[in-house]
């Protein structure tokens, strides 16, 4: 009750002072609104790229994407925190946007009306989904009237969304309670990476010198709502069985990082991928992927190579978080339960790479390596009506 007190009174304050800030004219101006880096980045890699002169912010939620966008040289202001000032620019500055582009659900847009002739366009942070979110996550049954139905309205600011494939546009549409017209099949900008050959090849080259030479290991479980005690493999069984041919890199999420004061990172068995500022260029130089309900597996499949699945803790996953479909149906790769059939699913290193093709066909349809060139098109396009 009292963190939805404070969320209403953060919402009221904000639609006043955006209120008063639409008495200013728009601006021929791009707002990314980020909780995430990669997609925005290879937006705006492709403005600069053709020369653009428009006016570009970005309001960053979180210190770590702050620090990222810092580096771009444009304006960069901290988002949803506490400070007045940054509070009162980040309304001016999304109240005389043209166009604002948003990566994630920000409870703003549940209390704002824009201008008519500005755009709100979604480029959601993941290629493919495991797991339910927006109106389908199973915590939303949990929440207040009030709550839900701010979901909702944030939802419906969303004028266009950026898909990848039919199969996440169905799910958008079940998430969030939208139509047809608010589609758009330009690919995920981020995907470009996996098309660009001699960046490829540079990464690997890179990942190969810090492994020795050895094929590497990605392991890379899916942040947890809840506190993670535990990460699920046994690391001293994989180095035991494992060590002579492979390293294993451990992506955590940053707060997950913290908490494992047990772990061990002075040999040279365990690499600490956690701070790598991509994953996706981790990916590039990953031999094969160990994974349990991340969105991951979606986009390193454009590189057809092998994947396992070790979903540890299914059963309370499932009923706390909820899946779209039956999970061993849905991934495209071997399901193990245990260290044990992990570390033996990589000895006989049989993999139907067939199926991981026909996955990435379902779900990278749309994302063929234009994706950031086709969406400052549309941009360039919306920004001229």
């Amino acid at each position: 009750m009292a963190k939805e007190f404070l969320i209403n009174c953060y919402l009221v304050f904000f639609k006043v002072i955006f209120t008063l800030c639409k008495i200013f004219r728009l601006h021929r101006k791009i707002v990314f609104v980020c909780s995430y880096t990669d997609n925005n980045q290879f937006v705006y890699d492709e403005m600069k790229h053709r020369g653009s002169e428009t006016e570009v912010v970005f309001l960053c939620r979180g210190k770590a994407v702050f620090t990222h966008f810092g580096s771009t040289g444009e304006m960069v202001i901290p988002f949803e925190t506490m400070n007045i000032w940054q509070f009162v620019r980040s309304a001016y500055h999304l109240a005389t946007a043209k166009l604002v582009v948003v990566d994630n659900y920000f409870g703003f847009l549940s209390v704002v009306n824009f201008k008519k002739d500005v755009l709100c366009i979604q480029l959601w942070h993941a290629c493919g989904a495991f797991k339910t979110f927006g109106l389908k996550d199973h915590s939303v049954t949990f929440r207040s009237a009030r709550a839900r139905a701010r979901f909702s309205t944030v939802y419906r600011h969303f004028d266009k969304i950026v898909v990848g494939s039919d199969a996440m546009e169905a799910i958008f549409r079940q998430s969030f309670g939208l139509g047809d017209a608010h589609f758009i099949h330009l690919g995920i900008p981020r995907t470009d990476l996996f098309f660009d050959l001699k960046k490829q090849a540079e990464i690997k080259d890179s990942l190969n010198k810090m492994s020795s030479g050895k094929k590497i290991i990605l392991y890379a479980p899916t942040f947890r709502d809840q506190p993670l005690e535990e990460l699920g493999l046994d690391l001293n069984r994989m180095e035991e069985e494992l060590s002579k041919d492979y390293v294993l890199i451990l992506r955590l999420h940053p707060s997950d990082r913290g908490k494992m004061i047990n772990l061990s990172w002075d040999h040279k068995f365990l690499i600490d991928g956690s701070k790598w500022n991509s994953v996706n260029e981790l990916l590039l130089g990953t031999d094969l992927l160990v994974t349990d309900y991340s969105s991951i597996p979606f986009e390193f499949a454009l590189l057809n190579r092998p994947m396992i699945f070790f979903p540890y803790d299914l059963n309370s996953y499932e009923k706390n978080r909820g899946l779209w479909e039956n999970y061993e149906q849905m991934v495209p790769g071997p399901v193990a339960n245990s260290t044990d059939e992990v570390i033996r699913l990589i000895k006989r290193d049989t993999f139907d790479l067939r199926q991981i093709a026909a996955f990435s066909e379902k779900w990278n349809r749309y994302s063929t390596g234009q994706s950031s060139s086709k969406i400052v098109d549309y941009l360039t396009a919306c920004m001229n009506k």
